[in-house]
């Protein structure tokens, strides 16, 4: 990195602002936590994996990383406190997948992301969610990472796909690992997978989790940039 992007970068992690939401949602709201750098880049959405919420610390690990490239981040509950008793609640990967259209939506009306480009980043059950609602979503979805991700839940949904997609996986994750080669294979757009060596599938060993956040981070800058900074250029 140059000292003109180091500067930048340093700028954006000053100026970075964080507020909670609420995301209406049909009859329910979800409550969620917007963090916006100044000058930012595109807002990445997070759908986080099954029995987690907008508390995350894997998300909130990556988000933080996100913001410190330029990046906004939107985490946000799925499911409401009480639907989040329910197991069922937790797996079914379409009402997800809508949760996630509603925010995409939210995103799209808010005066201060309204002109981002926008990414989405799926943990698990998460990831199956993301690129369901991918080719559903009414504005255009730039990027998609999955970390962890079940895209065998969407299989027949994946050709459907037009974001360039990211599958990161443990390398330790074998199972996941093998769903992850098998999605890859049918996906019809942009795409790659990125193995984290010696990682299980809550990367939950020393740098695994860094790694992932790295692999994010750049795949979201090369394929997201706001629309208003590219129309000056």
């Amino acid at each position: 990195m140059n000292r003109l992007k180091r500067a930048a970068a340093s700028l954006r992690r000053a100026g970075a602002v964080a507020r909670d939401v609420t995301i209406p949602c049909g009859p329910l709201d979800l409550q969620g936590r917007l963090g916006l750098p100044r000058g930012a880049d595109g807002v990445v959405l997070f759908a986080h994996g099954s029995g987690s919420s907008r508390h995350s610390p894997r998300n909130k690990l990556v988000a933080q990383a996100l913001e410190q490239q330029g990046l906004g981040t939107l985490l946000f509950d799925l499911l409401t406190e009480d639907e989040a008793q329910d197991r069922a609640n937790v797996f079914n990967i379409s009402l997800l997948a809508e949760r996630l259209l509603a925010a995409t939506d939210w995103i799209a009306q808010e005066t201060n992301t309204a002109r981002l480009q926008v990414g989405y980043f799926g943990a698990s059950t998460g990831a199956a969610a993301a690129l369901i609602a991918e080719p559903l979503a009414d504005s255009p979805i730039f990027a998609v990472v999955s970390r962890g991700g079940r895209p065998d839940l969407t299989m027949a949904s994946l050709p459907r796909v037009k974001s360039p997609t990211l599958l990161i996986v443990g390398g330790r994750d074998m199972e996941v690992l093998d769903l992850n080669r098998q999605a890859l294979a049918v996906l019809q757009t942009e795409k790659d997978l990125k193995i984290v060596p010696g990682a299980t599938h809550l990367f939950e060993e020393p740098g695994a989790l860094a790694k992932v956040s790295d692999l994010a981070a750049a795949w979201f800058m090369q394929h997201l940039h706001s629309q208003s900074a590219r129309a000056v250029g």
